[in-house]
């Protein structure tokens, strides 16, 4: 049997022990509660980020709806102003009162030529407004792509004449005749495609095809033989005012809208915008998108007219 000495020995050391337990469950409890207060701490702090970066989303949506009706409203107001530039610049390249001399004849043709690029500007900007608002949908239909060539071959042909060193050559589609899509906003990227195309190829050509691409969708191509675009650049030129630096863009600027429009055109019919180009090569431009576009809100089914 133990004697009492050291039964006492191991009470003590039973007590010390537990005194060592209780010390560290004292520890492990302000460290628990310490660490309760920090977390509750940042809670609050992470509520009043929260509620900052939602002031932060409405004063956008603010600024943003702000952007949107004064590009709105300044292409509003610039069209009558550029409406009647032109048709009084066309007044008198007509002579319909009376003969111009030689230089009259060339300044008042670089007024109608100014004319014509600002309203093209207006036009870039009133779209972009209302694709930024929300405020252009699309309204899908069955059309022929034959007839959507036809279109844009007769919209082009004004430009193109015999003396013309570039030539427009639309292929005949490649395994797809028909779409249900929107064939105006479809027009609207492909006629961007194209005039890009023209301005920037002295000579050569521009080729506009279609064919059917993966997954049930439509690959339209422009591609032409023109100066072409430094790889670097294939993505800046999409962006809105983009410019790409080099002579002939120097001497013939456009917009900088008409590709960031199209790339925003083609996501609302559920697509996308593509570009493959080569300094002194030339460039193809292209769009994808679904032969059926997808149903969305509102819409109708498509009719199967197949």
């Amino acid at each position: 049997m133990k004697d009492v000495g050291d039964v006492n020995s191991e009470l003590a050391e039973v007590v010390r022990e537990r005194d060592q337990l209780t010390e560290a469950l004292a520890l492990r409890a302000a460290e628990v509660e310490a660490l309760n207060a920090e977390l509750a701490e940042t809670n609050k702090g992470v509520v009043a980020l929260y509620s900052e970066l939602d002031a932060q989303a409405a004063a956008l949506r603010d600024v943003s709806e702000l952007k949107s009706r004064f590009l709105s409203y300044m292409s509003h107001e610039f069209r009558t102003p550029l409406g009647s530039i032109r048709s009084i610049a066309r007044i008198l390249l007509d002579r319909l009162d009376g003969p111009l001399l030689p230089e009259q004849e060339k300044q008042v043709q670089f007024i109608q030529t100014s004319a014509l690029e600002l309203t093209d500007m207006v036009n870039d900007l009133l779209d972009l407004a209302k694709v930024e608002a929300g405020r252009i949908t699309i309204s899908p239909a069955w059309f022929e792509m034959v007839d959507l060539f036809a279109a844009l071959r007769g919209m082009f042909k004004p430009i193109i004449n015999e003396d013309s060193t570039v030539a427009l050559i639309f292929e005949e589609p490649v395994d797809v005749l028909r779409l249900y899509s929107d064939d105006r906003k479809l027009s609207q990227i492909l006629r961007n495609f194209i005039s890009n195309a023209l301005k920037f190829t002295p000579r050569g050509e521009v080729r506009v095809s279609a064919r059917a691409g993966e997954g049930n969708t439509v690959v339209f191509a422009v591609a032409d033989t023109g100066i072409g675009i430094a790889r670097e650049h294939h993505a800046a030129i999409f962006e809105d005012f983009a410019q790409v630096d080099s002579p002939i863009q120097k001497r013939l600027r456009g917009t900088g809208l008409g590709l960031s429009l199209s790339k925003r055109l083609a996501v609302l019919l559920g697509g996308s915008v593509a570009v493959e180009s080569e300094p002194g090569v030339g460039s193809t431009f292209s769009v994808t998108i679904p032969a059926v576009v997808a149903k969305r809100e509102g819409m109708e089914e498509p009719a199967n007219e197949q």
